[in-house]
């Protein structure tokens, strides 16, 4: 008896560093978003780096006026399910994001949130109404990013209430997660009364391609007092820094890895809702290798 005692003790404490090992392997917190070159390298790819906890998918960019449809930059459609399913195993969460910089994206009624959240429940998520493409195939992503960058605010929220009920079809771990990569000034206009449901359990905020936010033009002070206020105002959400993996053009907002480790990211980890980096994007990442100078450095 005692042995066995022994014995299943000895198996718990294994069970349990195995679980510490894979929490502390996943749960650095660097996101980033993927799909918007095609010399970026594949989705799969970019989970084998095993630098990122989370991959964004952009942009699912045609919405709202009865046609649905993506912009994935040149990537082949017909990889793209079996990569999702790949970085899934691996412990990565894959994430759609919707919006985008397009013009071909709007919510103009109560009905077309109704029907957008229909078809990304159907056509991405744990859905499969007869009839509705799914250009993934039966691959599902674990959740929805609002990237709305163009166009009124109107019915944001709405969406955010009908894709949040489809959670009832899951048992047990998340269903449909839903965050948001507003703009650096807070609010953003296009998606605060979405983001004011409460619903979303992550914010990634866009510290770059805005003066006002930049840390090479407004320095420390100038980051944290808009991260102070995001923060402040969703307790409720984990919040990232966003920022580019390389400047982008005719920009200056990469921060550098010294700034980063030794005055920048002190302060952001005080909010006790801190939540990790988000990177523009995998391209300029895998020209830089800047996540992974992240990633080595142990910023997160």
């Amino acid at each position: 008896m005692a042995f066995r005692r022994r014995s299943c003790v000895l198996a718990a404490l294994v069970a349990l560093c195995f679980l510490a090992a894979t929490a502390a392997a996943g749960d650095h917190g660097l996101t980033v978003f993927w799909g918007r070159n095609k010399d970026e390298g594949s989705l799969r790819e970019a989970c084998d780096t095993g630098i990122y906890s989370t991959v964004i998918i952009s942009f699912y960019s045609v919405f709202g006026h009865g046609k649905y449809w993506g912009d994935l930059s040149g990537h082949p459609l017909y990889a793209i399910g079996a990569d999702i399913k790949h970085c899934r195993a691996k412990g990565i969460v894959v994430l759609l994001s919707i919006g985008g910089g397009g013009t071909q994206y709007s919510l103009p009624s109560s009905q077309s949130a109704a029907d957008v959240a229909d078809n990304l429940w159907n056509a991405h998520l744990g859905g499969g109404r007869p009839g509705v493409f799914r250009p993934f195939g039966d691959a599902v992503v674990d959740g929805i990013d609002f990237f709305i960058d163009q166009g009124a605010p109107d019915h944001y929220d709405e969406l955010a209430r009908r894709l949040s009920g489809y959670n009832r079809h899951y048992r047990g771990a998340p269903g449909v997660r839903l965050t948001a990569t507003p703009r650096c000034v807070c609010p953003d206009w296009r998606v605060q009364r979405a983001l004011d449901t409460g619903l979303f359990e992550r914010i990634h905020l866009r510290f770059f391609g805005e003066d006002r936010c930049s840390y090479n033009r407004v320095h420390k002070d100038g980051v944290m007092a808009q991260w102070s206020k995001w923060t402040a105002r969703y307790p409720r959400s984990k919040v990232y820094i966003g920022l580019p993996a390389a400047n982008l053009p005719g920009r200056n907002d990469k921060v550098g890895l010294m700034s980063m480790n030794y005055d920048l990211m002190p302060s952001l980890k005080q909010a006790a809702n801190y939540g990790g980096v988000m990177l523009w994007d995998r391209f300029y990442d895998k020209q830089t290798g800047y996540g992974r100078d992240l990633y080595n450095a142990g910023i997160f």
